[in-house]
């Protein structure tokens, strides 16, 4: 699904250069949980930025789905961005003044869907991560776990085929952080594809894989320990 090949990407100003990521390569198939981990600076962000179309590789290549991607305009990246893949991220980036349920409508409009389909789509992810009884509250009136699931339902809602999380537990507590991995877990024993971006352990064992990066550079590539096997309630 996602193939990066001697992947580099430098960031100029007229003083420094500074080599955020270097000879990446790695590839990531359909299906697959990967955790991508490191100290901060390591490059994790930038990785993550560029695989969700964020932003363009220095030179190198990407190829999403099979199209090579890494010389893409920024209408290009935007239009497959919007189709392709869903973003859950640590501030949960909801719009105060929309309810839950037209938070998740959201990208369906930018992708004008009908109104008929979008109420359909919407109901079926909330109910698939659990917080349809809060569809009409704002975000203000759910706690942080609550949030997060609602950040995740927005992902799913246009049927991605990739997510990519990044830090998506960093604001919770160790509850409702446990509660967002294992709803990860099974949204991605569902078949979704998931990359996420953590500076924890315990949350990269929820993973098929972890990549640990340093530098720039990928120095471990390997399956995970921990099998979890819990399901969402």
């Amino acid at each position: 699904m996602i193939k990066l090949s001697n992947l580099n990407r430098v960031f100029r100003t007229h003083d420094v250069e500074t080599t955020a990521l270097n000879g990446i390569d790695l590839t990531v198939e359909q299906g697959e949980f990967v955790a991508i981990m490191g100290p901060s600076g390591c490059g994790k962000s930038t990785l993550l930025s560029i695989l969700g179309l964020l932003d363009a590789p220095s030179n190198g290549s990407y190829s999403f789905d099979g199209t090579e991607v890494a010389g893409f305009s920024e209408q290009q990246m935007a239009n497959l961005r919007k189709a392709s893949i869903g973003f859950v991220f640590q501030s949960f980036n909801l719009i105060d003044e929309l309810t839950v349920f037209e938070n998740v409508a959201l990208p369906l409009q930018y992708q004008n869907v009908s109104k008929s389909e979008r109420n359909q789509r919407v109901e079926e992810i909330l109910k698939r991560v659990a917080i349809d009884h809060r569809a009409s509250h704002l975000p203000q009136q759910l706690s942080g776990g609550q949030q997060q699931r609602v950040a995740v339902a927005r992902a799913l809602v246009i049927n991605p085929k990739l997510i990519l999380a990044d830090e998506p537990t960093g604001n919770l507590d160790s509850k409702n952080s446990q509660e967002v991995m294992m709803m990860l877990r099974e949204l991605n024993r569902e078949g979704t594809t998931v990359i996420m971006v953590t500076h924890s352990e315990t949350e990269g064992e929820y993973a098929d894989r972890v990549i640990r990066l340093l530098d720039g550079k990928i120095i471990v590539d390997k399956a995970s320990q921990v099998n979890h096997t819990a399901s969402v309630a």
